[in-house]
């Protein structure tokens, strides 16, 4: 019985390290020309940290190589853009010229997330 309870303590240790506490070690990458590859594999998206310069279209490839159905989608909320992405295949994603700030991406269910810095 003792077994049971301590493998069960170990299970729901890992659980919620594995979706609450868990954090990827973020890459960050920079464009001159306003144009970033993106890989979505292993549940992250790399870079998940993507600085671009104000005032200029940018169009964001990504690459999917993760078969997980939540990696299908990729949306950026704040201009109502969602993109589907197929498996091994680049899509291009181009956003309108933006403003400075912080705009977030992510998966349809929010568990790949990404960072969009624009300076």
């Amino acid at each position: 019985m003792m077994i049971i309870n301590i493998a069960g303590f170990v299970l729901i240790s890992l659980i919620i390290w594995w979706f609450w506490l868990y954090k990827p070690a973020e890459e960050e990458a920079a464009s001159d020309d306003n144009k970033i590859i993106v890989i979505v594999n292993n549940g992250v998206y790399q870079p998940a940290r993507i600085k671009v310069k104000t005032g200029q279209q940018t169009v964001i490839q990504f690459l999917r190589k993760d078969s997980n159905p939540c990696a299908a989608m990729v949306l950026f909320p704040d201009f109502e853009i969602s993109e589907e992405l197929p498996l091994d295949i680049d899509t291009d994603v181009v956003l309108p010229p933006m403003t400075s700030g912080e705009y977030p991406f992510n998966c349809q269910m929010q568990m790949y997330k990404g960072t969009l810095i624009v300076e």
